[in-house]
């Protein structure tokens, strides 16, 4: 019995230490960035950072796998990198996978760099973009002589090196993991997130942590947690291809072309509007939330035009498409608001609804509306003619008629009299006087 009170205070003891044991576990986020880097991928590295923040990571790690892409966007994530308050460690990977042009700037200004076996980095010689023929269109001297100091200074400031860095433009070379490591480019070479995890645990830092300083990674233990690509990062992977965006914008031109000169089908210009949209923010130029209100636009304009033109819905489901992808551009995936995942989901859910409830309404309700207007007035004076009214004062000939519950001054075709109580038919309007006849039969 004297032991109970002894067994009780240890069992209170574990668990308030529980909860602290918990709270002190370390976290590292892992999240995945491929193809071309553009305006999309600065959202996508901001809600990597963001999330990571979040979650009190000990570390994000970025798995890194691009050919290159827009300057703009790299200059906004190494920007992005700069001000995360959790280091950022840029793994190229998978096997085989590159860091090229674009994405050896971002790497240089992570604060650790890793690379899995059979990837490269470097080849960082900027160009203008590719004539008709397809040949490279050199960047001109004071454009190359910028990136050759910004690669310098991000190679100098992580004490990686500059030299080295500085052929990745001036002679297009490339490093292989090996020599990467070697030359003093990257830190690490990994198999694997866990590998990276055992061989990275205990490294400074080549940058200083917003707000930290230079930090040491305690890595080993652990718990990883992915954050997966959303719905419009799968999207935007395939559009921003350069020969897909291209070949998007081409068939979406000849598509409006066809459409303006084959009137009265509408199927060419609503497939070329689509096609020519999406080629657009598949350039790269906007960001999620400019690409999605360019789409929620173009739906309002298919709406319209299903209310001004039916044409039996054709327009309603391309404006249904169009809404739907906007508003998943907009939302999707989660982390840039402080919500949780079933929340998003019940947005997407009430995406889909409004885009049928606003298809619905613009199919039958608006059209309805644009129909009553553009119907000729009941009430004008060409609807009188042929109407029947009835005689309230003789016409000899003229006299007075009553017709739909109105007294109006009326005169005979014919200058015949006709009596009170019969019934004439309108066959004139000459200002507010009606010319009449006696309907058959009468009296």
């Amino acid at each position: 019995m004297k032991k109970l009170p002894v067994l009780l205070g240890l069992l209170l003891l574990a668990l308030l230490l529980l909860p602290s044991a918990q709270a002190g576990e370390r976290t590292v986020y892992v999240a995945r960035v491929n193809g071309m880097i553009t305006g999309y991928t600065v959202d996508q590295f901001h809600r990597y950072i963001s999330e990571a923040e979040r979650g009190n990571a000990e570390a994000l790690i970025i798995e890194l796998d691009t050919p290159g892409g827009r300057g703009d966007a790299m200059q906004a994530i190494v920007q992005e990198i700069e001000a995360a308050k959790v280091p950022v460690i840029i793994y190229v990977y998978p096997p085989g996978g590159m860091a090229a042009s674009a994405g050896t700037y971002i790497a240089l200004s992570s604060h650790l760099i890793a690379m899995a076996p059979g990837t490269v980095m470097g080849a960082c010689r900027p160009i203008m973009g590719y004539g008709q023929n397809g040949s490279v269109v050199e960047a001109p001297p004071k454009i190359t002589n910028f990136y050759i100091a910004y690669i310098r200074e991000l190679a100098e400031r992580s004490g990686r090196n500059a030299t080295l860095a500085e052929e990745f433009i001036t002679e297009d070379r490339s490093v292989t993991s090996e020599e990467a490591v070697k030359y003093g480019v990257a830190e690490v070479i990994a198999d694997d997130v866990n590998d990276l995890l055992q061989k990275a645990d205990g490294m400074e830092t080549k940058i200083p942590v917003s707000g930290r300083g230079k930090v040491v990674l305690h890595l080993k233990g652990s718990r990883v947690v992915y954050i997966n690509p959303s719905i419009r990062d799968s999207l935007v992977q395939y559009i921003t291809d350069p020969t897909i965006a291209y070949m998007l914008i081409n068939l979406g031109i000849i598509g409006l072309i066809f459409g303006f000169l084959t009137p009265g089908w509408h199927v060419p210009e609503t497939a070329g509007a689509i096609l020519l949209a999406l080629g657009l923010i598949g350039l790269g130029y906007f960001g999620y939330e400019s690409a999605g209100l360019l789409l929620i636009f173009l739906a309002v304009i298919f709406f319209v035009a299903e209310a001004l033109t039916p044409t039996f819905g054709l327009f309603t489901v391309a404006g249904v498409i169009t809404f739907i992808i906007g508003g998943l551009m907009l939302f999707s995936g989660g982390g840039e608001y402080l919500v949780s995942e079933g929340t998003y989901t019940i947005l997407r859910i009430a995406i889909l609804v409004m885009a049928i409830l606003l298809g619905l309404f613009f199919l039958f309700g608006a059209a309805a509306v644009v129909k009553a207007h553009r119907r000729k007035p009941e009430a004008g004076k060409e609807e009188l003619i042929g109407e029947v009214g009835k005689v309230v004062e003789d016409l000899d000939p003229e006299g007075v008629v009553k017709l739909h519950g109105e007294l109006w001054k009326a005169r005979s075709r014919d200058g015949s009299v006709i009596r009170v109580g019969e019934e004439v038919r309108v066959v004139e309007v000459n200002g507010l006087t009606l010319t009449v006849e006696r309907v058959s039969g009468g009296d």
